[in-house]
């Protein structure tokens, strides 16, 4: 008989493949039939009858697998959500469902039979959500009464059922998130659709439904937290669209607070004070009136509730153990910093002497104490809690015009403690390690953490900038005083506390980048500031062991060098403490010194003359270079900025600072010149004797020896950038250009680098942007002396294995060079010009091979364009066309005009058109009202309206240009400026060249040829402008 059962089955599939999938599923060990049940559910949405198939799998007997009963909730949610279903489907699939969750989740089945997971739980709970939008506003109306009646054992007067009570409270959660969740975006029909359907149950059932929570709440407390856990977390989602005099009574209310007050035994149910907890959070979070928030907070007794766990053993007495309850300690913080916003936001609309305001700051004065003893939380996770609060209280009290009298009065008192509580919590904690590599991420949160203190700190001084400046004072003085009385006894974070405040006082201590007026403090904050640093260099702070101190120190030296300048006499012992820090032990403080160290002796270096050489030797072990090849870290790396700081590459970039200082420290005000060229060659002597030897094996491929190589030219380089702040041909300068014999020795450096590049150059792109750098940095120093070696740079900077990244950067460099010496450096130009833009042609028209390819070939055409208007633009026009160049200019013209025609190059393209323009005005003759035109290069008025004008209409002719693009409209706007420029310069000639030849032409009618030259006469270059832009628009129809 057992052997025919499969046959059997066999013959019911073929009759009725959903009951065959059933046995699949649930009958067979067979993967691959259970694969194809699977295939036909999910084939099922597309049926318009398969909710009936559906239905039948979730409810069928032996239960199926989850995961086909989970499917099946899934298309029954489909077809009821489309609203496929008619009104007896639906019924029919109400009772089916009903019937089924009265079998489970009922009184009768209680300890019968096996409830569902609760995942299932709460998917079946979304199908009745479901059936819910679609019948409870004209055929269920008892929907939550059926769903209720789970909850209690006929005729009993209690909610003793725990299955049904948990299902029925699924379920309201259900509704909620379907019809009231506000993070949930919806069309304007649904969101009507749901304001219907909420309308409603407050009208009909909200009533019974917070009663069955008060129910339940006092039925099961102590009895099954998850019941009340469920529950609460039901009553947080609801109140925020549910009548709130409903739910909230002095019943549930008592209820919250004997949940959150009540001692927990040990291993009790700590998740119901939490649940508790986020109740209050979320009925505190309703929406409604400043007055009636104000009673809400009071009726709750939020006050009482956060001061009695204050109170408790988890947050007073275990506070400064391992024990301390940090969750319950941030959950608490949330419910302060929510209860002193709603308290502002009352006081921002309060009208003065108004019961809100007597109220409300009564509030406050209450809860203040409170949010900073949560602020002051040794944990900065639960002291950010409480931020947004403060926050908000200084704004309120920073609007002093609006502030009524009784808050301002108020706000005097509370700003103290608030600053106090502020300027403790910027202090390290005790626990807490500097440097430690292993608190690096500690240190990351902690500095952020000072980022938002300190603009707490901002606002408590726009409030009472004197209350702030008085407290700075005393903390910084203080610590000062101490530490001088003690020896040097202070916790190093005491001192960084006093320093990172005195760096953050600058903010109302510096006016306009200083602190003198003349010899006379420039504000009353800068006489404090001024105090403080007097008393930093006479406590002799500087001589803490500390890493964190001696950083501040000198991070405060180098912000308020002011006081520096004006106290010359302080200047040397300054310098002796920064020359011992950048030898010190950290690589930290190492390195960051050096940076700070050349910023220092650059403002210092009119007053460090009889020092330099005491300097120098001091630096001097600290300048050998050594290179090191990079290691292979990927890119993805999660290298932390503490490992990056020991990369080689950062060092070197930290020991180019030294270098850029001993540039200043040669230079400074007072030092000979002879001493000047004494102490430069000291410097690059051992640079260029290593240099030499490294460039034999630098040739040969050496690696080693190429990096080698790199980091001294970049030292030479960096050496010059310090030594000189001259810059040829600026109208600002901040020095004079260096002594002839200074650059007679900055020209070894020159010509040991150019040797360098020769030598090294074949394919090695590191050299090349290495003296590309130099020779940026040896123009301040060399001027004119460059101008003889230019060639032999354009050799070697712009090589045939040179990319066209390098070779946009020099003719960036090139720009400033003619700019420079535009009187000078003709002759040069004349014989350079030709194979430097052959190289560039070259360039130009090697096909990009990708993204960055592409960028790159787009910057280099620009940049040739702009050479040629600096060239245009400083009296150098004659190059172009001189006898030297004569030959190549046809070919600088059909570069130009190629790119004026380039609609995927917006940009490039306007450029070409302001370089014809320039030619224009250049060469075109003087402006003529009449007669006929005389171009300063014959035939060149033929020429401007035979080649440039056709230009100005061949950009919007392309078939990709669109003339909707703002960067193609701008280009239109400078083809515009052409044509004005060409007709200043030819005047009638060009209109009847235009209108004969060019616009006929191209099959414009007559009258638009009218309009069109009737605008290029008599308007201005900027009403021409849009009409030619407005004129190409129309045409692109």
């Amino acid at each position: 008989m057992e052997a025919q059962v499969p046959k059997l089955h066999e013959k019911r599939i073929e009759s009725n493949p959903e009951e065959g999938a059933i046995w699949k599923l649930t009958s067979t060990n067979s993967a691959e039939l259970k694969v194809q049940a699977l295939d036909f559910i999910n084939q099922l949405p597309s049926d318009p009858q398969s909710w009936r198939i559906c239905l039948s799998l979730f409810v069928h007997e032996p239960r199926c697998s989850e995961i086909v009963r989970h499917t099946s909730l899934d298309v029954l949610d489909s077809v009821v959500g489309s609203g496929r279903l008619d009104s007896q489907s639906l019924h029919v699939m109400r009772e089916s469902l009903m019937t089924y969750a009265q079998a489970i989740y009922g009184p009768v089945a209680a300890g019968q039979s096996t409830v569902d997971t609760p995942n299932l739980q709460n998917k079946l709970a979304q199908t009745f959500t479901f059936l819910f939008t679609s019948l409870y506003p004209s055929e269920w109306l008892s929907f939550f009464q059926d769903l209720l009646a789970l909850a209690a054992s006929p005729g009993s007067p209690v909610k003793d059922n725990p299955a049904g009570i948990i299902f029925y409270l699924r379920v309201l959660i259900q509704i909620h998130d379907e019809i009231a969740d506000l993070f949930t975006s919806r069309s304007s029909d649904d969101r009507k659709k749901n304001n219907d359907l909420k309308d409603l149950v407050r009208e009909r059932d909200a009533k019974t439904i917070a009663a069955s929570w008060q129910e339940i709440l006092l039925q099961w407390r102590g009895k099954d937290s998850r019941v009340v856990d469920l529950c609460l977390a039901t009553i947080g989602r609801w109140v925020s669209w549910t009548e709130i005099s409903l739910i909230i009574t002095e019943t549930l209310r008592d209820q919250l607070l004997d949940l959150v007050t009540s001692p927990i035994p040990p291993n009790g149910p700590v998740a119901l004070r939490e649940s508790a907890l986020n109740t209050f959070k979320e009925i505190l979070h309703k929406k409604m009136g400043s007055d009636y928030k104000l009673e809400l907070i009071d009726f709750l007794k939020i006050r009482e509730v956060i001061a009695h766990l204050v109170a408790s053993p988890a947050l007073a007495d275990l506070r400064a153990t391992s024990q301390y309850d940090t969750d319950l300690a941030e959950s608490v913080a949330q419910l302060v910093n929510h209860s002193v916003s709603d308290i502002v936001r009352a006081l921002e609309t309060a009208q003065d002497q108004s019961s809100v305001t007597t109220q409300g700051v009564s509030q406050l004065k209450s809860f203040l104490p409170l949010a900073l003893r949560f602020f002051s939380d040794e944990y900065d996770e639960i002291s950010s809690t409480v931020i947004p609060c403060l926050s908000d209280l200084l704004t309120l009290f920073r609007q002093k015009e609006k502030l009524n009298v009784m808050i301002r009065e108020q706000s005097a008192a509370m700003l103290s403690p608030i600053l106090d509580a502020v300027v403790t919590k910027m202090r390290y904690d005790e626990t807490s390690s500097w440097g430690n590599e292993d608190a690096q991420t500690d240190e990351a949160e902690f500095q952020e953490l000072r980022k938002r203190l300190h603009v707490l700190q901002q606002a408590v001084a726009a409030v009472d900038d004197t209350l702030y400046q008085e407290k700075i004072t005393t903390v910084v003085l203080t610590t000062f005083d101490s530490f001088q009385k003690n020896g040097g006894q202070v916790d190093w974070r005491d001192l960084d506390l006093a320093l990172h405040e005195m760096f953050l006082f600058g903010e109302l201590g510096l006016k306009n980048g200083g602190l003198y007026s003349k010899t006379k403090p420039i504000t009353p904050a800068a006489e404090r500031l001024i105090a403080m640093l007097y008393k930093l260099v006479e406590s002799g702070v500087a001589s803490s062991l500390h890493p964190a101190v001696q950083l501040q120190y000198m991070e405060i030296c180098v912000r308020y060098y002011h006081f520096f300048d004006a106290n010359p006499h302080l200047i040397t012992g300054t310098l002796e403490r920064f020359i011992q820090f950048v030898h010190h032990d950290h690589v930290k403080v190492r390195t960051r010194s050096w940076y700070l160290f050349q910023r220092f002796i650059r403002h210092m270096r009119q007053h460090i003359g009889d020092i330099a050489q005491t300097v120098i030797q001091a630096l001097s072990d600290l300048l050998p270079i050594k290179a090191e090849l990079p290691d292979d870290v990927p890119d993805d790396s999660d290298m932390s900025s503490e490992e990056d700081q020991l990369s080689a590459s950062a060092r070197f970039d930290s020991q180019l600072y030294l270098f850029e200082a001993i540039g200043c420290v040669c230079s400074a005000r007072g030092v000979p010149v002879d001493n000047q060229v004494i102490y430069i060659r000291t410097v690059m002597t051992p640079l260029f004797t290593d240099l030499q030897n490294h460039l034999a094996p630098a040739k040969n491929g050496d690696e080693l020896a190429i990096m080698q190589v790199h980091h001294l030219i970049m030292a030479l380089g960096t050496l010059a950038r310090g030594f000189s702040d001259w810059t040829p041909a600026s109208t600002h300068q901040s020095a004079p250009p260096p002594a002839a014999e200074v650059s007679g020795e900055f020209s070894r450096t020159s010509e040991a680098i150019l040797v360098a590049l020769e030598s090294v150059n074949i394919n090695n792109e590191v050299i090349r942007a290495a003296a590309r750098f130099a020779f940026s940095r040896l123009v301040g120093v060399l001027g004119s002396r460059i101008l003889p070696q230019l060639p032999r740079w354009i050799d070697g900077l712009l090589s045939r294995t040179s990319s066209k990244d390098e070779m946009a950067l020099f003719m960036r460099l090139l720009d400033q060079v003619v700019y420079g010496f535009k009187t000078e450096i003709y002759n040069i130009l004349d014989t350079l010009l030709t194979p430097l833009l052959q190289r560039v042609f070259n360039g130009i028209a090697e096909p990009a091979t990708g993204t960055d390819d592409e960028i790159q070939l787009a910057e280099l055409k620009r940049e040739y364009l702009s050479f040629l208007l600096v060239i245009l633009n400083n009296g150098l026009e004659a190059v172009l066309v001189s006898d030297a160049n004569q030959a190549g200019f046809a070919t600088v013209i059909s570069t130009i005009e190629h790119l004026a025609k380039d609609a995927s190059d917006f940009p490039t393209a306007k450029l070409a058109f302001t370089v014809l323009t320039r030619m224009v005005i250049t060469w075109g003759g003087p402006d003529i009202q009449a007669g006929s035109p005389q171009p300063s290069l014959p035939g060149f008025d033929r020429f401007m309206m035979e080649r440039f004008s056709p230009l100005c209409w061949a950009l919007p002719s392309q078939p990709n240009f669109d003339p909707k693009d703002a960067q193609g409209r701008q280009a239109m706007g400078e083809a515009a400026g052409l044509q004005k420029a060409i007709h200043t310069k030819t005047g009638e000639e060009y209109l009847s060249f235009l209108r004969d030849t060019e616009l006929s032409g191209m099959g414009m009618d007559a009258g638009t040829v009218d309009a069109y030259l009737r605008a290029l006469s008599n308007s201005d270059t900027k009403a021409f402008r849009q009409y030619f832009q407005t004129l190409v628009q129309r045409s692109k129809r």
